[in-house]
């Protein structure tokens, strides 16, 4: 049987200005691999390339119009486009699939047999991945990494898509190990944290109330976008988790409420894209 990954440490960031996507990518992959700037050039590189493809076979004034475009894959907001964040993670051969799409049926309906997904609506980005075994949501908004339930997972991920989010499978070799030095647990917003101290810090904060405000999103509208669910389910969980886990669950969802369609500033773009392959 193999190690806990990390020596059995969570990698999780909070959230810094408008960074969610580059804090989305780094906790599918465990580790500060990218930064803003990494992402900022996968974008500019995926606009060059779109522009060159618009220059062929359109007529100038097609291509006029596309050209004096803003960028297609980062707002001036700071949010990034899916592509982004698909040519980030194929670096270390993992593959971004939309739930919705026939290959991924299979997570569909038993989606803890797999190992991240990332949930995206508006302009936030956040990832929920398993970890040795056990899976968290690590949504950069909160100060810690959330336990979840292989139950209350699959609850969640339907309440997301009842709410409008969209969610993308994440497949492939993940990073085993990321080395853990002093610079990089003090980056600013990157942190390696048991799951004990974890449960700890999210049991500390005020779970009634919403995420701490960032420059990204406020409150009210990180609020507004959380999922509820139904008053069956929550005595499912009554039935099944312990007397923390349903208190905390409980306290979380109490005020939310499902998102609405209005204020979309990003949405990911997915039409006509093909499904990479997965590589060896």
């Amino acid at each position: 049987m193999e190690g806990a990954s990390n020596g059995g440490m969570l990698y999780h960031e909070v959230q810094e200005s408008k960074l969610c996507a580059v804090h989305c990518v780094n906790t599918v992959l465990q580790g500060p691999f990218f930064s803003e700037f990494d992402l900022a050039a996968l974008a500019s590189d995926l606009d060059s390339k779109e522009r060159q493809m618009m220059l062929q076979g359109t007529t100038t004034a097609a291509a006029g119009d596309f050209l004096s475009e803003e960028s297609h894959n980062v707002s001036l907001g700071g949010d990034f486009s899916i592509q982004v964040l698909e040519k980030a993670l194929e670096v270390w051969d993992l593959q971004v699939i939309p739930l919705d799409c026939p290959v991924a049926e299979p997570a569909q309906i038993d989606p803890e047999l797999e190992n991240a997904f990332i949930c995206h609506l508006h302009d936030h980005w956040f990832c929920i991945r398993k970890v040795n075994g056990e899976w968290y949501n690590f949504d950069s908004l909160y100060a810690a990494p959330q336990h979840f339930s292989k139950f209350y997972l699959s609850a969640y991920l339907d309440s997301l898509k009842g709410s409008g989010w969209s969610i993308f499978l994440v497949r492939g070799n993940f990073p085993k190990e990321c080395p853990i030095s002093s610079s990089e647990a003090s980056n600013g917003y990157g942190q390696w944290l048991s799951p004990e101290d974890a449960e700890r810090i999210t049991k500390s904060c005020n779970l009634t109330q919403a995420p701490p405000q960032s420059n990204n999103m406020s409150q009210q509208q990180h609020t507004e976008r959380l999922p509820s669910l139904a008053e069956t389910d929550l005595q499912m969980l009554s039935d099944m988790e312990d007397e923390d886990l349903r208190a905390a669950i409980a306290a979380s969802l109490m005020d939310s409420s499902p998102a609405t369609a209005s204020g979309e500033s990003s949405i990911p773009k997915t039409e006509n894209k093909d499904i990479p392959e997965k590589t060896a």
